[in-house]
């Protein structure tokens, strides 16, 4: 199905579906066992163009929004999340500079987004401040014409591994989260460095690790707005990159469905292909019918985001909840149906299912959406009233 994709966006998904088979699926075992970078993927996104997708053509990019990212994530994210992530993970690292950089940020960095020299990192949870974004204790004290930052931040996906970083630190804790603000750090600043590497139950072929900033001392024109600004840089920067986690978790889903469909085919009891038992087929059929489904919601948050719509918030956490949740059962059950083989590494069904799980978790928990989701639905029924 072409699901109304316009030809620019067919040719993004062939593109990485050929990437994903080709590129991808011989190495993804290599990468989940060793946790090593794969720079030889991430050479091969930025050859074809993935990492401008959504930066606009003056910077270098494709101009592309957020539909032709999540077409892109989908489709790699059927072989392997963990390495998709490069390309994903750079996308939110480098959306604050999109959604609010002024020019001469924009001209300084894009560039070399869009041509994947250089990948990003978006740096706002710490260890006691994951759902509770308003409590960073990151600061960034303004010092003559710098600002100096000290804290640390955890669980960064392309921490250590990118050249540029976008942070959200206080600038005024007695604001609360009115005082958090957002600043560009480059890879080799003095004072910045990356701390520790996770060992990660799923995603191992993606770098997660911790930021450290003890004294470090960047430019103040590498303010990104202005200060005070920072809760509404991360919560939009969210919103637009939740789609992403979406798609992720669809292509997951999608993944392990396709390992299912060959396997069922191909695996014989009782003299007959396992596919042909009613058993296995309606647990196939709930599987397909969730995924398709998931595809309707990710496309469909993507395109109201597209469309300028103001208020994005809902549709976007929808779109993360429901589609994390259907590659957890997704996932859950074709390791089931694969049997014995599916519990081992044997086939990629069990990989799968580590990657699925946190998709349900980064970028704002299920909870806090479905908290978002809830607050949303109520503040439009008050404005109905009114109406």
């Amino acid at each position: 199905m072409d699901y109304g994709l316009t030809e620019e966006q067919l040719m993004i998904r062939e593109l990485c579906q050929q990437i994903a088979k080709d590129v991808i699926v011989p190495v993804r075992e290599h990468y989940d066992e060793t946790e090593e970078f794969p720079w030889d993927v991430v050479k091969v996104f930025a050859e074809s163009d993935l990492f401008g997708i959504s930066i606009e053509e003056k910077y270098g990019g494709m101009g592309g929004g957020v539909m032709d990212t999540t077409i892109a994530v989908e489709e790699l994210s059927k072989a392997c999340a963990g390495i998709a992530l490069s390309l994903f993970g750079t996308g939110l690292g480098v959306y604050p500079i999109v959604l609010f950089g002024n020019e001469e940020q924009k001209q300084k960095y894009l560039p070399d987004v869009a041509a994947g020299k250089r990948l990003c990192a978006f740096g706002l949870t710490e260890a006691n401040a994951g759902s509770d974004a308003g409590g960073i204790q990151t600061t960034a004290v303004k010092d003559g014409d710098s600002y100096i930052l000290n804290g640390t931040k955890q669980w960064i996906t392309n921490g250590g591994e990118a050249e540029i970083n976008t942070v959200i630190a206080m600038t005024n804790k007695k604001k609360g989260a009115r005082g958090a603000s957002a600043f560009i750090v480059e890879k080799g600043t003095p004072g910045f460095e990356a701390g520790k590497k996770e060992n990660k139950m799923g995603i191992r072929g993606s770098a997660t690790r911790e930021l450290v900033f003890q004294d470090c001392r960047i430019p103040a024109e590498n303010l990104i707005a202005r200060e005070g600004m920072g809760f509404i840089v991360a919560m939009k920067t969210l919103d637009m990159s939740r789609p992403g986690v979406a798609a992720q978790a669809l292509g997951i889903a999608q993944g392990a469905m396709d390992e299912v469909l060959q396997y069922t085919r191909e695996r014989r009891q009782f003299k007959k292909p396992i596919s042909s038992f009613q058993g296995v087929q309606f647990m196939m059929a709930d599987m397909a019918t969730k995924i398709e489904a998931a595809r309707c919601l990710v496309y469909q948050s993507a395109r109201h985001i597209d469309s300028g719509a103001k208020d994005v918030s809902k549709i976007s956490a929808m779109a993360k909840v429901f589609c994390s949740d259907v590659a957890m059962d997704v996932t859950t059950d074709a390791v089931q149906l694969l049997g014995g083989y599916g519990y081992m590494k044997e086939y990629p069904v069990e990989k799968m299912m580590r990657d699925a799980k946190i998709t349900q978790i980064y970028e704002g928990t299920n909870q806090i959406q479905r908290e978002v989701i809830a607050m949303s639905l109520i503040k439009e029924a008050a404005a109905a009233k009114k109406k």
